[in-house]
């Protein structure tokens, strides 16, 4: 067990099922992974994978040995996560995450910040998935909804986020608008593709037939796009942005439809010199935030 790196092709292999994946990840050739894996199962004296047309199949002594590369993996994650966080200089990769959303509002405070220590690489990560600061996969983490749960995370209040419906005027000039909130019928819509969570978008949902939602995306640039572009009417950030751009706001924006925001870091990297950096610019450039 000598050889970690075998070790760790067969967690990766188990982990994505493919040969292909696994080499992928790893930033090896395929031949290596098979290599790994051949050499690993000479070693021990067992089947680690049961190999079939679509790909490798842990059996149950590689359920095991997954079990055990996955937490000495997340482990040194974690680890090579806080040593990047520390030192007393504003340098080196700041990764902050947030949802789609909200990458818009902070993208100008991100540059900003840059601009003011330019020994800094920035990485903002997207999306809907919770990137978990206690494995190191990011610094920062700015969070809209319910207030974060994690254990061993900092987490403070960030203001709220607020929006309203918007329509393009081709969209208007072709339809107009709805009088009121009973006057959705024949009005066309535009949301994100999932499950209704945001109040905004549980509003919408109790309110219009679902084939009224025309266009459906998981990208959040995607819906504005189509906003835009007229396809229907959707909810977009109040922010500077979405003001001047041919854009016409459908009613006025509702505090049922803000979400609080959160500032998210990890205990361990809280008070490193460039966590506390950037946080305190961050709530500096808050304060000029025209949609929180």
């Amino acid at each position: 067990m000598e050889n970690w790196d075998e070790i760790r092709t067969a967690y990766q292999v188990a982990r994505l099922g493919t040969v292909s994946g696994a080499a992928s990840a790893l930033g090896v050739h395929h031949a290596t992974v098979i290599r790994h894996i051949d050499a690993l199962e000479q070693r021990l004296g067992v089947k680690l994978f049961q190999r079939h047309a679509r790909g490798y199949t842990p059996t149950e002594a590689g359920r095991d040995l997954l079990q055990v590369a996955q937490a000495t993996d997340e482990q040194f994650t974690l680890l090579a996560g806080r040593i990047r966080g520390r030192g007393e200089e504003v340098t080196g990769e700041l990764i902050v995450t947030t949802l789609s959303g909200v990458a818009p509002l902070i993208l100008p405070t991100l540059v900003a910040f840059r601009e003011e220590h330019p020994g800094v690489i920035v990485r903002l990560l997207t999306g809907e998935r919770v990137f978990r600061l206690e494995y190191g996969e990011a610094h920062v983490a700015i969070r809209a909804g319910s207030p974060p749960e994690e254990p061993d995370n900092v987490v403070q209040p960030f203001g709220r986020l607020r929006g309203t419906y918007f329509a393009a005027q081709s969209y208007v000039d072709r339809h107009g608008l709805p009088k009121d909130d009973e006057d959705l019928a024949g009005h066309a819509f535009v949301a994100r593709d999932e499950p209704p969570r945001a109040p905004f978008d549980r509003w919408l949902a109790e309110r219009v037939e679902p084939e009224q939602i025309v266009f459906r995306s998981s990208e959040q640039t995607a819906v504005e796009l189509a906003v835009k572009q007229g396809a229907g009417i959707g909810y977009l950030p109040l922010c500077d942005m979405n003001r001047g751009a041919g854009l016409v706001e459908v009613w006025p924006t509702r505090e049922e439809w803000s979400s609080p925001l959160w500032l998210v870091t990890h205990v361990d990297l809280h008070r490193t010199m460039k966590v506390q950096a950037f946080t305190s610019f961050l709530k500096d450039a808050a304060r000029d935030w025209k949609c929180s």
